[in-house]
C-alpha cells in the first residue's frame, strides 16, 4: 500500500500544478493546470504584466482540491512559489486592490534609476542587483503612482505582499500574514545576512517596514488551514528545484530550464560571501531557512523568458549536427538580459513587428532569408551559450564535477547535447520531471537529506571544434554588445 507522505502544490508563472510524495520519495499523481493568461498589451501599459488576481487563487484551490481528493488520510502540505509577483489587497474583505503584478513587469524601472547611487549599498544588503524584476522598486513606483495606499497600508486596511503571502492569508482565513525567508529575500527588502527586514532598504524605498508580512522559515512551517490541510513547508521555486536536484556543499550545480532558465549552485560555507560571484553581477539567493533557523545559500545566474523565445519555432526538431553552421550571433530573452548581465533593454529581432510582440530577440544579422528551422537552432546555440558561460564562470571560482539538467526544455537532445559538449564536466538530465514540485514536497515530509535523484549521463560522444569555436566568438560579440 503507498502511503503518502505530503502533497506538493507549485504556484508557476505559466501553470500551476500539485503532485503525492510517497514514502520512497517519489513524486505520484500530478496534476497540472494553466495559470491565468497575463495580460498581452504590454507595450501600450508601459511593460506592466499582470493577471487576475482572485482567478489565480481560485485555480490554485482547484488544484489543491484535485491533489487531496487522492491523497488518502495525509493533510501535510509543501507550497512553492514564482518568485517576486505580488498584488495589495483589502483586509476586511480579501478583495484585491491591484493586479497580481508579475515579476516580469517593468514598471519599476523608474524608481531604480532614481536610487541608482544607492546601487552599492542595496546589493550589500540583499546579494540582488538593483532592476525592476523586484517586489521593492515596483512597490515603490505602485505607492508613488497610488498615494491613497500608503496610508491604508499603514493603517492595515489594505495589506501587500508577494504570491505565497496572500495565498497563506487566504487559506488561514486572514490570520497569517507571512512569508518565508526566501521568498522574503527575493523581494529586495530583507537583510539576508540577517534574515530580516532592513529598515534602512525600507526607508531608501518609501516602503514603511510595518505593513511587510512576519517572516518565517521555510521549514517546519505547522500553519493550520481552514480547509484541513497543515501548511508545513513554503518556499520559492527555484529553491524548490535545488533543494530536489543537487546536494548541499559538494561540487554539483543545477540548470532548471523551464519558463526561464536557471544555473544554481549551493554556495559553501568557505565561499558563504559570494564575493566573486556577486561583484561579477550573478545573484546571491536564499535557497531556504531550516527548522533551526539556518540559512542556506546559493549562487544564480539566470536567463529570462526563454520559453516564449523558443515557442514559435520547431526546437524539437534541432539536431546537434546543426549547430554552428554560420556566423550569426545570437540572444534570446525577451525580457531582456537576466544575471548577471541584467540589460533591460528589449533587444529586437529584424524578423518580428516590435509594437505587436512582446518577443525582443537580438541577431548580430539579418535573419529574414532564414527558414525557421534555421532560427530555431540559433535560439538553442544562444541559450547554450549563456548557460555554459555562466557554468565556466561558477567553475572558475570553485570546481565544477557534475552539472544536473531538468525542467521541460531539458528533454530537448540538441541542447543536452550542446552544452555536454561545451562544458569540461560531467552532465546528466535528470529524470524526475517536477523538480520544484519535489523539493517542496521534500521540505514538507522532512526528507530533504534523502531525496530520491535519478539520473541518466549525457553523451559527449559529439563534440564539435566548430561549435566550441563559435562559442568563443559569441563572448567576444556579446561583450562588445554590452560594451557599446
Amino acid at each position: 500500500m503507498t502511503i503518502i507522505k505530503a502533497i506538493a502544490l507549485d504556484a508557476g508563472t505559466t501553470s500551476i500544478k500539485a503532485g503525492l510524495l510517497d514514502q520512497q520519495g517519489e513524486l505520484k499523481s500530478i496534476i497540472s493546470r494553466s495559470a491565468p493568461e497575463i495580460s498581452p498589451w504590454i507595450v501600450a501599459k508601459d511593460g506592466r504584466y499582470e493577471s487576475n488576481a482572485l482567478a489565480y487563487a481560485a485555480q490554485v484551490d482547484q488544484v489543491l482540491a484535485e491533489s487531496l481528493a487522492q491523497a488518502g488520510g495525509c493533510r501535510t502540505v509543501g507550497l512553492c512559489s514564482q518568485r517576486s509577483s505580488f498584488l495589495v489587497w483589502e483586509k476586511s474583505t480579501g478583495r484585491p486592490v491591484t493586479p497580481l503584478i508579475s515579476w516580469q513587469d517593468k514598471r519599476g524601472a523608474v524608481s531604480c534609476e532614481a536610487l541608482r547611487t544607492h546601487e552599492t549599498k542595496i546589493r550589500s544588503l540583499t546579494g540582488l542587483p538593483l532592476t525592476p524584476y523586484y517586489l521593492a522598486p515596483k512597490l515603490r513606483t505602485l505607492l508613488q503612482e497610488n498615494p491613497e495606499y500608503f496610508q491604508k497600508l499603514v493603517d492595515r486596511e489594505f495589506l501587500t505582499g508577494t504570491l505565497d503571502t496572500f495565498l497563506i492569508w487566504r487559506w488561514t482565513g486572514g490570520e497569517h500574514h507571512v512569508s518565508d525567508a526566501s521568498m522574503a529575500a527575493r523581494t529586495m527588502l530583507m537583510d539576508v545576512s540577517r534574515q530580516q527586514w532592513s529598515p534602512m532598504l525600507c526607508d531608501l524605498f518609501g516602503i514603511p517596514l510595518n505593513i511587510l508580512p512576519r517572516i518565517i522559515s521555510s521549514e517546519d512551517i505547522n500553519l493550520k488551514l481552514n480547509n484541513g490541510l497543515i501548511l508545513a513547508a513554503s518556499v520559492a521555486d527555484q529553491s524548490a528545484a535545488l533543494i530536489a536536484s543537487v546536494k548541499e556543499e559538494q561540487v554539483e550545480a543545477l540548470v532548471n530550464l523551464g519558463t526561464g532558465c536557471f544555473v544554481i549552485r549551493y554556495l559553501s560555507k568557505k565561499i558563504s560571501a559570494a564575493a566573486k560571484s556577486t561583484s561579477r553581477g550573478y545573484l546571491q539567493t536564499l535557497i531556504y531557512q531550516d527548522k533551526k533557523l539556518t540559512p542556506h545559500f546559493a549562487v544564480e545566474g539566470t536567463l529570462n523568458s526563454v520559453v516564449a523565445a523558443l515557442a514559435p519555432y520547431p526546437v524539437n526538431e534541432c539536431r546537434v549536427e546543426d549547430l554552428a553552421r554560420d556566423d550569426i550571433f545570437c540572444l534570446a530573452e525577451p525580457s531582456g538580459l537576466g544575471a548577471p548581465y541584467f540589460d533591460s533593454r528589449h533587444f529586437l529581432s529584424c524578423h518580428q513587428d516590435p509594437l505587436h510582440s512582446d518577443l525582443a530577440i537580438q541577431f548580430s544579422h539579418s535573419v529574414k532569408h532564414l527558414s525557421s528551422y534555421r532560427i530555431a537552432v540559433l535560439l538553442l546555440e544562444a541559450v547554450i551559450f549563456r548557460l555554459v558561460r555562466t557554468l565556466e564562470d561558477f567553475h572558475s571560482e570553485s570546481d565544477i564535477q557534475r552539472v544536473y539538467l531538468s525542467g521541460g526544455l531539458s528533454e530537448l537532445p540538441c541542447l543536452q547535447e550542446g552544452i555536454a559538449s561545451c562544458v569540461s564536466f560531467d552532465v546528466f538530465h535528470l529524470q524526475q520531471r517536477e523538480t520544484s514540485l519535489q523539493g517542496a514536497a521534500l521540505l514538507a515530509a522532512g526528507l530533504r537529506k534523502e531525496r530520491c535523484r535519478e539520473s541518466d549521463p549525457i553523451s559527449k560522444t559529439y563534440v564539435s571544434p566548430k561549435l566550441l569555436e563559435k562559442y568563443g566568438h559569441w563572448k567576444v560579440w556579446l561583450d562588445g554588445l554590452l560594451d557599446s
